[in-house]
């Protein structure tokens, strides 16, 4: 009789396993600093879509991107982590200076422009938002409209007419450096004294410059392309302006997500499944749609809206070598008075 037990007890181990009961789950850990009302929706069509559990640790507001590059750091031994999903590249591309991210290629990345692709495969850019000149259509007409980053320095325009956030933080501070790699930094130190010497309002925040374009008390301000579609969506009577479209001019600045693998990950093939599931057109689509990108990377591929966006033609490593340069002669040159 025991023998007989033992037989059935073996049988129904044997059929749980045929049928997938008893089994692991597979699992991929993700780190993401991207508001929980956009990828939460994400993973759950992951999950659908693989049968891979997601699980998820958010940023905090109060620390924002900086605190989940802080855990990645702590846990550098003994990584937790799988995949972080970033909302932009700086930090990004500080941990792959840590040494804590782990090389790979996805397959679906290949028709991503070079310059947002990591050459040594440590991270992959997609879909975003870019900098933009709002524009309040009661103070300019169409033909005195802007179209240049330069424009910041055009005596067509009153230096108090425009705003600019702080050079010092966020997408502003990006702009600097990415405006030194394309420049030069002599060049670009150069630009932003000119824009202090003007006496353009610098202000604190990108959300500032929107508002103060959608109530009238600046013509031009310069933003994000979120700020920008808020400001639009209000109803306040303003346009957005994408700066340096045409042949032969530099572009504008895209900030766009990234998503990288850690350094020996637990859950390293569910890693590199989650990886492949981010970065294909679909995704960047997905994402407009839902009103989280403005932008796609590609060069395929459209803004939001329909028109096609020119990015700045340098590396987001090329950006990333002039953050401290740019950072330090921001402070010197725009630094408040105590």
């Amino acid at each position: 009789m025991r023998w007989k037990r033992r037989c059935m007890g073996a049988a129904m181990l044997t059929l749980l396993a045929m049928s997938g009961c008893g089994q692991k789950k597979p699992v991929v850990v993700v780190y993401t600093a991207v508001d929980q009302v956009y990828s939460d929706v994400i993973f759950r069509e992951f999950e659908q879509e693989t049968g891979i559990q997601v699980k998820t640790v958010y940023d905090t507001e109060a620390n924002k991107t900086t605190g989940l590059v802080n855990r990645i750091l702590a846990e550098k031994d003994e990584p937790v982590c799988d995949v972080f999903w970033n909302n932009e590249f700086i930090q990004t591309i500080a941990l792959k200076e840590e040494g804590v991210l782990a090389s790979y290629f996805p397959e679906a990345a290949s028709d991503i422009p070079e310059a947002y692709r990591d050459p040594d495969g440590y991270w992959t850019a997609f879909g975003g938002r870019a900098r933009v000149m709002l524009v309040n259509t009661t103070l300019l007409t169409e033909d005195a409209y802007p179209d240049s980053v330069y424009d910041l320095i055009n005596d067509a325009y009153d230096g108090d007419d425009i705003a600019l956030a702080y050079p010092m933080f966020g997408t502003t501070r990006t702009q600097a450096a990415a405006l030194y790699a394309e420049l030069g930094p002599e060049e670009g130190r150069k630009f932003f004294q000119e824009v202090a010497d003007r006496g353009v309002q610098i202000v604190d925040g990108n959300s500032v410059t929107k508002d103060m374009a959608a109530a009238g008390q600046v013509a031009i301000a310069y933003t994000d392309t979120d700020d920008a579609r808020e400001a639009i969506e209000d109803g306040a009577p303003v346009v957005m302006v994408f700066p340096d479209q045409k042949e032969g001019e530099m572009g504008t600045l895209i900030t766009p997500n990234t998503v990288a693998m850690i350094a020996d990950a637990p859950h390293t093939e569910e890693a590199k499944q989650f990886i492949e599931y981010m970065v294909t057109q679909q995704m960047e689509e997905r994402l407009m749609e839902m009103g989280f990108f403005d932008l796609s990377v590609r060069e395929t591929s459209s803004a939001a809206d329909g028109f096609s966006v020119k990015g700045m033609d340098i590396s987001l490593n090329e950006i990333y070598e002039q953050l401290d340069r740019a950072s330090a002669d921001m402070q010197e040159i725009f630094s408040r008075a105590d």
